[in-house]
């Protein structure tokens, strides 16, 4: 294909226009409250397709996006669009761009490349088309060319190969915007940070801040939804702690437009929480609440978010104030943690019994990777999200805990009612549950027992993943094992 046939290159004074044209990446799902917050910066012909969101604005507005997005991934920049029918037309389409106005002969670049056709069969032969096209321009004008630096890349290319086109692109983001600094390791059940958002944002958390609300996380894990959530509650920008972005080393880079925006962020950083909003984590793991604290801590967000180590069954709402509206988000350790299905199944009706009997008048937000785990709480969802976090699938179920959300058995549907106490000293409610859950073996078992006459047996082994002992009856003695 001739040079002359190369259409749309996007170059020149254009960049210097107030309607370029880009697109932002994200995860699996979070499209369309994508799509909000980019309408929200001023972006226009916002439209979510299967790659991500395109959006046009200004420079300004990319700068803004890479800032405050609390959800895309990557900022691109396109610089090129062309029609291709061949390898040669890739090469030849990245060559005629003029590369001299994105980098230099001294820019370290990388190039990621996307989409196989049956001339391009793999991505690293597409992505070796475009890196020669880029370097034989600067070959042939003068003389030198720029190096490649796959791992630390001044600027980075992105070239998309779709249904006959070329398009080539600037990353103005470099590292992933979800990686917001603040978190070095996961825990058990890993949230990404922008998919964390997220979950808040549908949950509502911010009108709920905004009236007064708190935020609870009873299985906080290394404290990503408290993070989250205080950086929004404070109005923090999730970009404002990280030194370099993408646009860093393109040529096209407006320093001074770019300090402004910054400038402009931090003054609308909060110093501390709204008044009465309170954000507080719980974790049954200790190794889990000190992640969360070095987390909270680099943050330096220690004053205002606070974690302890609690078992999910002793976690009730603070007494110390009347806290009549709030959240209760969580993500249980439905990973590695929690790899048998049943017992993933009793730690969410364990939940929904912490849920019902203790945050009446509140809105829950609850994660899980099954359908059934989210009914095990035995509570109604009024709304549900399907995305993605990494490779994983998950599913995010709202839940207001009204009067009229009535507990229900996770299996046949029955209301749950109040046991009777049989002269028992009055128990915590963690104690209630384990109480049920001895009554309820002991029936289960009294037939079999008296046909086969069996006066040692097994009543209960760590049904209850909070109470990880087993129970054995010996005649008339008890003996308790710690797991």
């Amino acid at each position: 294909m001739a040079r002359d046939t190369f259409e749309h290159h996007i170059t020149g004074e254009c960049i210097l226009s107030t309607n370029l044209s880009f697109l932002a990446t994200c995860p699996v799902g979070l499209g369309s409250v994508l799509t909000a917050e980019l309408s929200e910066f001023g972006a226009s012909d916002v439209r979510e397709t299967p790659a991500g969101v395109h959006f046009s604005g200004s420079l300004a507005l990319a700068y803004r996006a890479c800032l405050w997005s609390r959800l895309a991934n990557r900022i691109l920049l396109r610089i090129s669009d062309t029609a291709v029918a061949s390898a040669d037309d890739v090469y030849n389409s990245t060559r005629s761009v003029r590369w001299s106005e994105h980098l230099s002969v001294a820019t370290r670049f990388s190039v990621e490349f996307r989409g196989q056709t049956n001339y391009i069969k793999n991505t690293h032969f597409g992505a070796l088309k475009v890196k020669d096209g880029i370097v034989d321009f600067f070959r042939d004008r003068e003389g030198a060319r720029p190096s490649v630096d796959p791992k630390r890349p001044d600027l980075r290319i992105v070239a998309q190969l779709s249904k006959g086109r070329l398009t080539l692109s600037l990353d103005l983001s470099g590292e992933s915007l979800h990686r917001r600094g603040y978190r070095l390791e996961g825990g058990k059940a890993p949230l990404k940070e922008n998919v964390a958002a997220a979950v808040l944002i549908r949950a509502g958390w911010a009108k709920i801040a905004e009236k007064g609300g708190s935020l609870i996380d009873p299985m906080c894990g290394s404290g990503t939804l408290l993070i989250e959530a205080a950086q929004m509650a404070m109005s923090i920008a999730p970009g404002l702690a990280r030194q370099r972005f993408g646009f860093h080393g393109w040529l096209g880079h407006n320093e001074d437009q770019w300090r402004a925006i910054r400038s402009d962020a931090e003054s609308k950083k909060r110093d501390a929480l709204p008044a009465n909003v309170e954000i507080r984590g719980y974790d049954g793991d200790v190794s889990a609440i000190r992640k969360a604290e070095e987390n909270i801590k680099r943050m330096g967000m220690a004053s205002e978010v606070r974690v302890r180590a609690r078992q999910l069954s002793d976690v009730a709402k603070p007494t110390h104030r009347e806290m009549l509206e709030g959240l209760i988000v969580v993500n249980p350790p439905w990973g590695e943690r929690l790899s048998n299905d049943e017992a993933v199944k009793k730690l969410y009706a364990a939940l929904g019994r912490v849920l019902y009997t203790e945050f009446s008048g509140w809105q829950a937000a609850v994660l899980a990777a099954d359908t059934q785990h989210a009914r095990s709480t035995g509570l109604r969802s009024h709304k549900n999200y399907k995305f993605k976090s990494g490779p994983l699938d998950i599913g995010l179920y709202l839940f207001d805990l009204a009067p009229d959300n009535e507990l229900r058995s996770a299996v046949g549907g029955e209301r749950k009612t109040a046991p009777d106490n049989q002269g028992l000293p009055e128990l915590s409610d963690g104690a209630q549950m384990f109480a049920n859950r001895l009554r309820k073996n002991l029936k289960r078992l009294q037939k079999w027992r008296q046909q086969s006459g069996v006066e040692c047996f097994r009543l209960y082994d760590a049904d209850m993943p909070e109470y990880a002992v087993a129970i054995d009856i010996y005649d008339k003695h008890l003996h308790i094992a710690e797991y």
